[in-house]
């Protein structure tokens, strides 16, 4: 493999870092909250700004790409090579709401420098680590002599994803021709810590579902007719304490059918990582630790399905006593998925475990109001590996692997386009994702920049997709 000297991808950083940071300030400066209606024009205004300097970059094609809500960006630079991998990053450039009376210490959408850290909304969450891929793909060209990348590179860059991606999945299913390729980059991700470089293999998926229950007709009197009518609260309780079995497995008949285990070897690379419980727990509050036995907490929340209770209600819950059997009770479950789970296959498997344990003179409805796959990528997969190799080259450590616990669009984009999913994000837990003071490490920032500046011609000189690779 023709290796690109790394000596010149960071001069190149480094001789255009400051124009680089300054870019990115301007486009930090712009408030596209999504979630606010009164600054829809800002989103525009946004995915306007980056199509401009996707096409100052090089982009051949960069366009707006207009949604039932708002807009998401397209680009597009083939490598000129037919035989070349085709990659599509996908990230987002809306932003969480902020305001500097939330607790910030600088205005959110004046990017600050501080000594070598950038604030800003979005300057982790996602915009700085999209904006890494224009400098990572420059110094790519710079470093090999090439006029276009290595790969046929593409990106995908939604405006909804922090108001839950609701249009994102009929974007990717319209113009999936255009979308079409071999694996999907998401930079919308981060590490272990500043000293512990990781890439994510996987997300689990979710499946949310409501039970609405109902018994007599209105609130009940208790002393006459308690004990001798069915009671939808106690229900609703039982249905819960039902939900998992001594070893807190979820004891829903079907619900692990399919599931991809884990190997020895991904439970030996978790056990790899620093984890401090101790620690952990206190970020979350929590005093102690409970999950599906025989499984460690990293394993329980990254690669073991569950199930929560969201809420459960009903009743009279005002001061002091209501003596009644009340008219109705309700449950908001979650269900999180791994691999090999389906989303049908479990809602099946809950509709049939509710109607076996709700009982009769009880009246109820069930609905699911979304679901997201899980996305899973083997560990031996070449473009992992080319993934693993190039933050190597760029932290010059030892890259460990994680996987994330929670759930996102990247599913749509695996379901539709048929492409593996792999996660290249340098953004640390500090940074503050949807909180005040949100951050990035301009030193990781950097890092970001240098491994996707080898990854492409990694990818294109190991990988053929439907061939052989080296």
């Amino acid at each position: 493999m023709t290796r690109t000297p790394d000596s010149v991808v960071r001069t190149f950083i480094e001789q255009h870092e400051s124009a680089f940071l300054a870019d990115l300030a301007d486009w930090l400066a712009i408030p596209s909250v999504s979630a606010d209606p009164g600054r829809s024009g800002e989103v525009r205004r946004s995915a306007e700004w980056l199509v401009d300097k996707l096409r100052e970059t090089g982009f051949p094609v960069a366009e707006v790409w207009e949604t039932d809500g708002l807009p998401a960006v397209f680009a597009e630079w083939p490598s000129g090579d037919s035989s070349a991998p085709t990659v599509l990053v996908y990230g987002h450039h809306d932003v969480q709401p902020a305001a500097k009376e939330d607790g910030w210490a600088t205005e959110p959408f004046t990017p600050t420098v501080v000594g070598r850290r950038l604030f800003a909304r979005g300057a982790a969450d996602d915009k700085g680590q999209v904006f890494f891929h224009t400098l990572g793909v420059r110094a790519h060209l710079a470093a090999t002599g090439r006029t276009a990348p290595a790969v046929n590179l593409k990106l995908l860059i939604e405006g909804e994803e922090e108001s839950g991606s609701p249009h994102f999945a009929d974007l990717v299913r319209r113009e999936a021709a255009r979308l079409a390729s071999d694996v999907v980059i998401i930079s919308d991700t981060g590490m272990w810590s500043e000293d512990t470089p990781t890439v994510c293999t996987g997300m689990r998926g979710l499946a949310d579902a409501q039970i609405d229950l109902f018994g007599p007709d209105t609130d009940i009197h208790s002393g006459s007719f308690g004990g001798a009518v069915p009671n939808p609260a106690s229900v609703a309780a039982e249905l819960a304490a039902a939900l998992h079995d001594a070893d807190r497995r979820v004891d829903v008949p079907g619900f692990y059918d399919g599931i991809v285990e884990l190997t020895d070897r991904e439970r030996e690379l978790f056990a790899e990582l620093p984890f401090d419980e101790a620690q952990w727990l206190r970020v979350a509050k929590s005093y102690g630790t409970q999950g599906e036995a025989g499984y460690s907490t990293l394993e329980r929340v990254w690669a073991r399905p569950t199930a929560e209770v969201n809420g459960i209600w009903g009743g009279y819950t005002g001061p002091g006593g209501k003596t009644i059997v009340p008219a109705s009770a309700h449950l908001k479950l979650s269900f999180r998925l791994v691999a090999g789970q389906e989303v049908e296959k479990i809602r099946e498997a809950v509709r049939a475990w509710v109607a076996a344990r709700v009982p009769d003179g009880i009246r109820y409805e069930l609905v699911f109001p979304g679901a997201t796959r899980p996305c899973l990528t083997p560990l031996d997969h070449p473009a992992l590996q080319s993934t693993v190799r190039a933050m190597g080259r760029a932290f010059e450590k030892k890259i460990l692997f994680t996987r994330e616990g929670g759930s996102g669009p990247a599913a749509d984009l695996q379901d539709v386009l048929g492409a593996p999913v792999l996660f290249l994000g340098i953004s640390v837990p500090s940074d503050g994702w949807h909180s005040v003071n949100e951050k990035v490490e301009l030193d990781l920032l950097r890092k970001g920049v240098e491994a996707t500046a080898y990854l492409w011609g990694d990818l294109a000189e190991t990988w053929r997709p439907g061939g052989e690779s080296e």
